[in-house]
């Protein structure tokens, strides 16, 4: 308890003096990083049961774009309620496509999810309600009715943002140590023994993909406040593939390790299109090639270590 009560002092000690020290570019861009982390989290939860969606941006530009129209609408400029909005709009639209992705495993699962993220980034593309090739600009968004400057706007949705995501890494790890958790892992090793047991694997998956759907949408809703504008990309392949990226950096044996993993992606990315914007994917790529080869289990297999070394000395 004294444990957890020291780490939890140590974190808002921590995010207050990077909130206050760290340049504003900075903090934007672990902003987006929180955002791609809590996309990578549902990940986490879906590689667990052997499912690998290829379409994850579908949910992330859902809740993206689902900010952006609320706000040019006038329905609300509270950060709270836009990602609350995003989050709502993405687990609704997991829930409907879960109803079909839910009985579908290992490619045809992937490309049918790959299916429906095009199938939006097409709808985005061709309707000038959405902006068309342009997208939509995201007005800055307000806190409890305050409407902070520049500086102290971008200092206020990376403390949210990065309260947001602890709390839906703790929130994760109580599930994968649940019932519904443990059995989730189980699918990807024998479903028949999970349904002797009496339980759907159906449902089970169903589960995982609204999980995945909410945490993908609060993401896409992040990043969108924190870059201002979206756009039909949210939707692309790419985007998808990003994020699988990610999740094979960071592996799927550790859940900070995932929100660690998503930090230096952001940074390496954001670093080579700096250095060399002709070839920054053959820097992504090679980064890739070399987890595979020397760390298949992922960074969060070092963070696992590591506790586990501080627990035992």
């Amino acid at each position: 308890m004294r444990d957890k009560f020291f780490l939890l002092l140590m974190s808002t000690l921590g995010l207050s003096v990077v909130a206050v020290a760290a340049p504003v570019w900075l903090l934007s861009l672990a902003t987006v990083a929180a955002g791609t982390g809590l996309v990578v989290l549902g990940l986490l939860v879906l590689w667990r049961s052997g499912l690998v969606p290829f379409g994850q941006a579908l949910y992330f530009a859902t809740g993206a774009y689902s900010v952006a129209l609320a706000v040019r609408a006038g329905l609300t400029t509270d950060a709270f309620l836009l990602l609350i909005i995003a989050s709502i709009s993405s687990g609704t639209l997991a829930a409907v496509a879960g109803c079909l992705l839910s009985r579908y495993r290992e490619i045809f699962f992937a490309m049918l999810s790959l299916a429906l993220s095009m199938i939006l980034y097409g709808v985005l593309v061709q309707s000038q309600y959405f902006g068309s090739t342009d997208g939509i600009h995201v007005g800055t968004a307000t806190f409890l009715t305050a409407a902070p400057t520049s500086s102290s706007y971008v200092t206020l949705l990376f403390l949210l943002a990065w309260v947001l995501t602890v709390f839906a890494a703790r929130g994760i790890t109580w599930f994968l140590k649940s019932v519904a958790g443990n059995l989730s892992g189980l699918i990807r090793q024998n479903e028949v023994r999970i349904e002797y047991m009496r339980f759907s694997v159906g449902k089970l998956v169903h589960l995982n993909l609204i999980i995945a759907g909410v945490l993908a949408g609060a993401g896409g809703g992040l990043t969108a406040l924190s870059i201002g504008h979206v756009d039909p990309s949210f939707a692309y392949w790419t985007t998808s593939g990003e994020f699988v990226f990610v999740t094979i950096l960071v592996g799927t044996t550790s859940v900070p390790g995932a929100i660690i993993g998503s930090f230096l992606f952001v940074l390496l990315r954001s670093t080579a299109m700096s250095l060399v914007p002709e070839a920054w994917q053959l820097i992504l790529g090679s980064v890739l090639l070399l987890t595979i080869l020397f760390m298949p289990q992922g960074i969060g297999a070092l963070v696992v270590r590591m506790f586990r070394r501080r627990v035992q000395s």
